[in-house]
């Protein structure tokens, strides 16, 4: 089987190592791995597949050494910068960032949802939003079947999700100390503000989950809301889902399609109290999906509660499978 190169961009982050720690699991055909970091991070060395490895400093010329492919964990500045010229060397990006997300020009893929649009990159592939990945999965199969009508979103978003500053911001506020990460405690506390607020009352996490998903299934003209909420739990999103539909529904049949979905983990036994939990779905790579029921307020509608861990499937894992499957794709030619 060919071989190829590959290039980790922000890989002292909390992301960035986790992605690291993937592709060891993963096993890709890569023959060459190379790590980069912005200088303040620029010099810090680990071990990949038994290896010491060196993360070098991020410059305009670091892909002219010719990778295959990128996975970016940098933040949005520098994936605006050092993505494009990524591309112009022929490297393949997957952009962890919001950075190209609503960019026309840009796939936005989740490997169990869309992977046709993998073929369609120009040299850039994004990931999307954490809270936006572990959702779609289910809601694909929901729409393919019985064609969504409106959904609401409910999110609990753990503080990993903010980086290694959302830990931390945890840590300290168990020890009695301020925050420095958020605007308030986060112990004790639920704080219904995730990035920046608009002009319109929303904040950026909730406009990207709208436009995420309407882009994702291909429905752009979806009726969606959304409330984010930061809560004090380290890792895992937790996320209430409200689906109403155009079509009717056996309720069975509705659950056996979830469970039939590839990615998808249902845990929906309330009589012995079995349902997703963040503690449970840390490590993972499914969406665990729980506590399906009707909702009685509309004549087609239904409940559920969706789990995922969100640095790996929600960022890491969902990038590193994206690269999986471009490996699979230049194989089939």
């Amino acid at each position: 089987m060919k071989e190829y190169k590959l290039a980790v961009v922000g890989a002292t982050g909390l992301v960035g190592r986790k992605v690291v720690e993937i592709l060891q699991e993963y096993n890709l055909p890569i023959s060459k791995c190379e790590f980069f970091a912005t200088r303040k991070s620029a010099g810090t060395d680990f071990f990949f597949n038994g290896k010491q490895c060196l993360v070098k400093e991020l410059k305009d010329d670091s892909f002219e050494e010719g990778f295959d492919f990128a996975i970016f964990s940098a933040g949005g500045e520098a994936s605006k910068h050092y993505a494009p010229l990524a591309a112009q060397a022929g490297c393949i990006v997957v952009d962890n960032s919001s950075a190209f997300r609503m960019d026309s020009d840009v796939p936005l893929v989740v490997p169990e949802v869309n992977p046709e649009e993998i073929k369609n990159n120009h040299g850039i592939i994004a990931n999307p939003n954490c809270s936006t990945i572990q959702a779609v999965i289910p809601l694909k199969a929901l729409d393919d079947k019985y064609k969504i009508k409106r959904i609401v979103y409910s999110t609990y978003q753990a503080v990993s999700g903010a980086g290694h500053d959302g830990v931390t911001d945890l840590e300290r506020g168990l020890e009695g100390e301020e925050p420095k990460k958020f605007p308030y405690p986060i112990v004790n506390n639920c704080l219904p503000h995730i990035d920046t607020f608009l002009e319109n009352g929303y904040t950026k996490e909730e406009e990207k989950m709208i436009n995420e998903t309407r882009k994702i299934l291909k429905r752009p003209d979806l009726k969606i809301t959304a409330t984010t909420v930061r809560v004090p739990v380290i890792n895992s999103h937790s996320e209430s889902i409200n689906v109403e539909f155009e079509e009717k529904f056996d309720l069975y049949e509705l659950k056996s399609v979830l469970s039939n979905t590839p990615g998808i983990i249902v845990q929906d036994d309330t009589q012995n109290n079995i349902y997703p939990l963040a503690l449970n779905a840390t490590g993972h790579d499914e969406s665990f999906v729980g506590r399906i029921r009707r909702d009685f307020s509309v004549d087609s509608g239904i409940n559920f509660w969706c789990v995922a861990d969100n640095i790996r499937k929600g960022a890491a894992s969902n990038a590193v499978q994206i690269v999986q499957k471009l490996i699979e794709l230049d194989n089939e030619q």
